[in-house]
């Protein structure tokens, strides 16, 4: 690469008071990462807290190894992260109080090409700044697009939320030169999204790589009560009430019945879904904000991952879990099978039945099914970050 980069860290800023990242918080997170190891000198922040500006470098550079060993779990004492909410407070004042002006000068001085990198939804829905950078200083225009899922299942996302997405996807295919999905599920959900006669944006596919990794001591456990775990936020589209519903029939088995567990976030309108598995406490249990070795501690004896979402963009909780070795049995989507391909046991997020059924079975270690799709996961292999980015790189020069 012989161009600039000037990378967004604008949802980062938002979401660095969590204390453990959603998918979306990890592309941006590893995009970063990689930027300031492999073009150090050629890289630029900028950042939207009121409004956009450009981002002291060094500074930014600091807060995305801070955020890296916060959600990893390599640093999280009480100065490390102190620290760390510092120099957020500082970034997030530097963009309300600096504005567009810095950062349109910065982009004037640069010399070669210069291509403005997006790789979360943020901010995407108010177009103005980016627009007005395009017009002034000349440059180009990468987005990376995770789902057009609110679009597809408003139902399924705050009220509102499903306009906001649309624009944000205008956004996208009005001012964008070239566009980066996760999955070819999502560019046929761009396509089908794009108006009549509007041109078309070139598209590539750049499936994601995986951050979360076995803790050097875990292995598969045979022994104790089995569990099955469910990673992901807590809300509707999700369908943890699908589960909930096989565990209050799992229940009737007392002792014999296996445990779940939930970890992930509260989302939108959980709290109906946090009811009902008060009535199952002791049985299912939900575990927030750990950091990634944990999660994959407890992932890693699982009898199985289970996904019964109704809509997925990608499914990176999957290739996690097949990356540990562990089954997943998941919702019977295209996007799910581009990344678990004929790994996982594939069901339907609308019958019941099905998911007790293949629970049950599972829930015996040594189960016909389970040691078959242990067989099936011998022969998959995870997408790394460097395979993604040998393919998205390019496009940034």
């Amino acid at each position: 690469m012989s161009g600039h980069v000037i990378l967004d860290l604008s949802r980062l800023l938002w979401r660095a008071a969590r204390f453990a990242p959603t998918g979306i918080d990890r592309v941006e997170l590893a995009y970063a990462r990689h930027l300031v190891a492999a073009m150090p000198d050629r890289l630029s922040f900028a950042g939207w807290w009121g409004r956009m500006s450009l981002l002291p470098r060094e500074e930014a550079a600091a807060f995305v190894a801070g955020l890296d060993r916060l959600w990893s779990g390599a640093a999280i004492d009480a100065d490390a992260d102190a620290s760390l909410r510092r120099l957020t407070g500082r970034l997030r004042a530097h963009a309300c109080w600096r504005g567009e002006a810095p950062l349109q000068e910065h982009v004037r001085g640069l010399t070669g090409p210069v291509t403005y990198l997006s790789v979360s939804h943020y901010r995407l829905h108010h177009p103005g700044p980016l627009r007005r950078l395009k017009r002034q200083a000349h440059l180009r225009f990468v987005a990376l697009v995770h789902d057009l899922i609110p679009i597809q299942l408003p139902e399924h996302v705050p009220p509102g939320h499903d306009r906001r997405h649309r624009r944000r996807m205008e956004t996208v295919m009005r001012l964008a030169d070239h566009v980066i999905v996760n999955s070819s599920g999502t560019a046929a959900a761009l396509e089908h999204a794009r108006r009549p006669g509007a041109a078309r944006v070139p598209v590539t596919v750049a499936h994601l790589g995986l951050d979360l990794r076995a803790p050097p001591s875990a292995g598969p456990a045979a022994q104790g009560r089995p569990y099955f775990v469910c990673l992901s936020t807590i809300e509707p589209r999700k369908n943890h009430k699908l589960l909930l519903r096989v565990w209050r029939r799992l229940a009737a088995l007392g002792e014999d019945a296996p445990r779940l567990v939930i970890l992930g976030r509260r989302g939108w309108r959980s709290g109906s879904i946090l009811a009902d598995l008060c009535r199952l406490r002791g049985l299912v249990e939900v575990r927030e904000n750990l950091p990634d070795h944990r999660v994959a501690e407890i992932l890693q004896s699982a009898r199985a991952l289970l996904n019964p979402s109704f809509a997925e963009g990608f499914g990176l909780p999957i290739a996690e879990a097949l990356a540990l070795g562990v089954p997943v049995i998941c919702s019977d989507l295209p996007e799910l099978r581009e990344v678990g391909r004929a790994a996982p046991e594939f069901l339907s997020p609308h019958i019941d039945e099905v998911w007790y059924r293949a629970i049950s079975d599972y829930a015996q270690f040594c189960s016909e099914r389970r040691t078959r799709q242990l067989g099936r996961i011998a022969h998959w292999r995870p997408v790394s970050w460097e395979e993604h980015f040998a393919i998205t790189m390019p496009l940034l020069a």
